[in-house]
């Protein structure tokens, strides 16, 4: 039998998926764990990639009429106690501020302990979301039906206190970007919603080549406070589901408890109808499970942190100044030309070191390219690509790599969100059999079913607590078929429901 080659992860992605996970991050050079419980540092190859995602998504918001503003960290208690939905839904999770400075105290033994004193007269919550206090600030924004819409959206960094943490997709703090608007009509708000909802599916599919199932949430899995809950749903190669990005329709609900109120056309005072919508540093992980394999990291050209790594190859000492200098002016050329209207990132890495090359395959570079003696005399360079098995290579002249570099770039990104449909497509089995329903989920990756759906919430809940289950969603292009039996009831139903294992 033929030994298995070695990877540059270990352990594989088949062998332990949690753990190979943790070491494409490490790999990457993505983030690490830090001394403070549950939080991450997000390292500079990491925070390029937020930061393009960050910047790109950034557009389309604004694009629709959205503004940028930011709101305090501290939320007082009395905010939460006003919308006892929502405090209910984060309560377990809110870290609370209870003291305003510090004393030193010296020790029998010679040493100094601090300890909190100077007790706030209401303590403060470290934001688990900010509905209450921007609902605040929109309540006295509003006045008349001509303050309206407000399409506000703020990135920021929130807190929940997760007792099992995994980088990027669950810390206990976290950056996202969260949106919130209020409009003079409920369907205005509806639209709002549904916009947005498609914008995060347009950009995951576009820029990240994550293929999502854009669907509603059941009641069960709605966002505390809203009357309807839109979901993008992922599935990573581990066959499970991740909630990518959600999109809230919060009725009136938050604006009478907050008195977002307004004089209406008729000279009457009317409540606000409000939206919130957010995604945040999961898509990083999403990312990350969707696409990468046991070499590392793999990254969408369209978000990557350098899009093309350029190596002089430099084995001889007297050629070393030569090399990085038509590496350098490659680069240069390079940078000239646009993809999807921004300069092409181009990185030259000129440190003498051995091992750059699996280094820049673990980071996920998508393109590499190799340049040594050889190459300035052949006027050719050495082209990787990070969608291609890490040791096939093409020799290209360069005036031919210049000419394609752009459709070379949107080939990886095609082939990335190709590749991940028909993993998920391949994964995902309609199911109209209750034998067969309960058979599906004794396996550890069995995938997604997709079941005509009639139960209510306590059998939505029986079930995902039996198999450790949930609806995912309820997959809008899936509700208008024919009437089936409900999988659970046998009631005739055309609804459609996702269900499978998550993040």
């Amino acid at each position: 039998m033929a030994k298995q080659a070695k990877t540059a992860i270990q352990p594989t992605r088949s062998e332990d998926f949690p753990e190979w996970y943790q070491q494409v991050i490490k790999g990457a050079d993505l983030a690490e764990n830090s001394e403070t419980r549950g939080c991450m540092i997000i390292k500079p190859w990491g925070y390029a990639l937020w930061e393009n995602i960050q910047q790109q998504l950034d557009k389309y918001f604004k694009q629709t009429g959205h503004q940028n503003a930011y709101f305090p960290l501290l939320i007082p208690l009395s905010h939460f106690e006003k919308e006892a939905e929502c405090a209910e839904g984060f309560a377990t999770e809110c870290a609370v501020v209870t003291h305003h400075r510090l004393e030193a105290i010296k020790q029998d033994d010679g040493t100094t302990k601090m300890e909190p004193a100077g007790k706030l007269t209401e303590p403060y919550v470290i934001r688990p979301t900010s509905e209450t206090i921007i609902g605040a600030a929109f309540s006295r924004w509003t006045e008349s039906y001509r303050d309206l819409p407000l399409l506000i959206n703020q990135w920021a960094n929130v807190m929940r206190w997760e007792m099992r943490t995994r980088m990027f997709l669950r810390t206990a703090e976290f950056l996202w970007q969260e949106g919130h608007t209020a409009h003079e009509t409920k369907q205005e708000a509806l639209d709002e919603t549904r916009q947005m909802h498609a914008i995060y599916e347009k950009f995951l599919r576009e820029h990240l080549a994550i293929p999502t199932i854009p669907g509603e949430k059941s009641e069960a899995e709605r966002f505390p406070g809203a009357d309807m809950t839109l979901t993008v749903e992922a599935m990573v190669q581990d066959k499970k589901a991740i909630q990518a990005g959600t999109s809230h329709f919060l009725g009136q609900n938050f604006s009478k408890v907050q008195d977002i109120s307004f004089t209406g056309r008729d000279g009457s005072t009317q409540h606000a109808w409000t939206t919130s919508w957010g995604v945040s540093t999961r898509l990083i992980g999403t990312l990350i499970m969707a696409h990468s394999d046991d070499d590392g990291l793999i990254m969408p050209p369209r978000v990557a942190s350098q899009q093309i790594v350029i190596i002089p190859v430099t084995p001889k000492e007297d050629t070393r100044d030569a090399v990085i200098d038509a590496c350098e002016a490659l680069a240069q050329t390079l940078r000239s030309k646009d993809f999807h209207g921004e300069p092409l990132r181009v990185l030259v890495d000129k440190r003498d070191i051995r091992g750059k090359k699996w280094e820049w395959v673990k980071k996920g570079a998508p393109i590499r390219i190799e340049i040594g003696p050889r190459d300035l005399e052949s006027r050719k360079v050495c082209l990787q690509r990070r969608d291609q098995p890490s040791n096939e290579k093409a020799f290209l002249a360069k005036e031919e790599f210049l000419q394609n570099v752009e459709s070379t770039l949107q080939e990886i990104q095609d082939t990335l969100l190709e590749r991940a449909a028909t993993f998920r497509d391949a994964n995902t089995q309609d199911c109209s059999d209750p034998a067969t329903f309960e058979k599906h989920w004794s396996c550890e990756s069995p995938g997604w079913l997709v079941t005509p759906w009639a139960g209510t919430t306590e059998e939505e809940e029986t079930l995902s607590k039996k198999h450790k289950i949930a609806i995912r969603c309820l997959p809008l292009d899936q509700q208008d078929g024919e009437e089936s039996p409900c999988i659970l009831t046998g009631k005739p139903t055309k609804t459609r429901a996702i269900w499978g294992r998550s993040y």
